[in-house]
Formats: C-alpha cells, sequence, structure tokens
C-alpha cells in the first residue's frame, strides 16, 4: 500500500468560466484519501474564471498571463509534496491522483505524466492521441496536456517553468531530460478535449504543431515561435 502523500492540483485558465466547475467537480469526485488540494490559476486581469468558481475550497490565485507563468505562480502556494499540472479541458483517469502518488512513491521517478487520450470518436482523434502515446514513451517528453506531475522539491531544484510564451512544457521536460531525471508514463490515460482540433481543422493544427515543436528542438526561440503561431492562426483556412 502506498504511504499517503500530500498532492496539490494546479490549474492554469483563461477564460474558463463555463468548464470550470465541472472540472472541479470531477476531480472532487476521485479525492483520494490524505492531503489534497486544488489551485486555480487565472491569467486574466479581471478574474473571471476565479469569480465563476463555486467549490469555496479551492484556492483562488490571480497572475499574469502565460501558462508558465501561472502554474510557477500556483507552485508558489502549494503545500503537497506532489505538484499536478492538469488543464481545464483535461479529465484525469479514474482513480488517477491515487496512481501517480503510487507511482512516485516507489522513489524511482523526480515527476511524469499519463497517457492521452482525447475525448472523440472520430479515427483522426484516435489517431493523434496514439501517436502522442508512442511518442511520449519514447522521447520521454511528454506535453502539458497529459497532466504533469513533478516531486515539489525536484520541481523547484530545477526553478519550475520557464516563463515563456509557448513550449514551456517541453522546455522543462527536455531540461530534466538533459540532468538524467527520470520520468514515468502512467498507462492510464487522461482525457483532453478536441476543442482546438475542431476549431482549427485536425490536419491543419496537428501539423501546425508538429512544425512547432521541430523548430523548438532547432533553437528557435519561443518569443519567435509564439509570433509564428499568432501569423499562422489568422491565415488559418
Amino acid at each position: 500500500m502506498s504511504k499517503i502523500r500530500s498532492v496539490s492540483v494546479i490549474i492554469p485558465v483563461l477564460h474558463e468560466e463555463d468548464s470550470i466547475n465541472s472540472a472541479i467537480r470531477t476531480l472532487r469526485a476521485q479525492q483520494p484519501v490524505g492531503l489534497f488540494e486544488i489551485i486555480v490559476v487565472d491569467g486574466s486581469p479581471g478574474g473571471e474564471t476565479l469569480a465563476a468558481l463555486e467549490d469555496e475550497g479551492v484556492k483562488r490565485v490571480l497572475s499574469p498571463r502565460g501558462r508558465g507563468c501561472q502554474m510557477n505562480e500556483g507552485a508558489r502556494h502549494a503545500t503537497g509534496e506532489i505538484l499536478l499540472f492538469l488543464h481545464a479541458d483535461t479529465t484525469l483517469p479514474p482513480g488517477g491522483l491515487e496512481r501517480l502518488v503510487s507511482a512516485m512513491d516507489t522513489g524511482a521517478f523526480v515527476g511524469g505524466a499519463f497517457d492521452l487520450a482525447i475525448d472523440s470518436e472520430a479515427p483522426s482523434m484516435k489517431l493523434i492521441a496514439w501517436v502522442a502515446c508512442a511518442r511520449s514513451r519514447l522521447t520521454r517528453l511528454p506535453y502539458g496536456d497529459q497532466a504533469l506531475f513533478f516531486e515539489r522539491e525536484h520541481f523547484r531544484a530545477m526553478d519550475g517553468f520557464r516563463e515563456i510564451p509557448i513550449m514551456e512544457d517541453v522546455d522543462l521536460m527536455r531540461r530534466i531530460k538533459k540532468t538524467a531525471g527520470r520520468i514515468c508514463i502512467l498507462p492510464e490515460k487522461v482525457s483532453t478535449s478536441p476543442r482546438r482540433w475542431k476549431e482549427e481543422g485536425v490536419v491543419y493544427c496537428t501539423l501546425r504543431n508538429w512544425v512547432l515543436v521541430t523548430l523548438f528542438f532547432l533553437g528557435v526561440s519561443p518569443e519567435k515561435l509564439a509570433s509564428f503561431y499568432r501569423e499562422a492562426s489568422k491565415r488559418r483556412p
């Protein structure tokens, strides 16, 4: 049986008023025995998502906009031994919190992530999720929508996420890999919303993301990549 460990679930948000309460209720439904807290970090100056929160037990944090900045700010308010960074449109698998605690209790890993599923029956979405799982297992570089988690002290020793406009998740995982930190990829699948693929088009969104990651590994700055992302979004079909 795993030791009881404290977990802080940090959710960076921006205009998620319509979905945040459903996300919190889903988390509460699988709350494990032991210490557990939820921290919602709003990147909007008006704090609209925080104002929409119904759960009084959630920690509310305002932050400058930017996922890396917001997640770091949430980590500064966290008391858990394990930090779990969860996108607002991503749902943990049943028993996911207990599963990640069990994995971290082995002492073999400094962090990890889950396999990925996309909440859609479309064959194209299933293929994208399969490729994402295979890629992350091969490279040991999971993306943020796979629900990244870390030992808090190791996260702090790595200085957290770089506060860059894009690729903050890949950057941190690459830095951990360079220091020989071991990352586990749990076979249980988180489920993420297909909304960005639906909004932008499956082929367009997938190819653009591959181009961005490739350019990042080739040394193109996150600032230039963010500019490319904005311009590409304007010109998408």
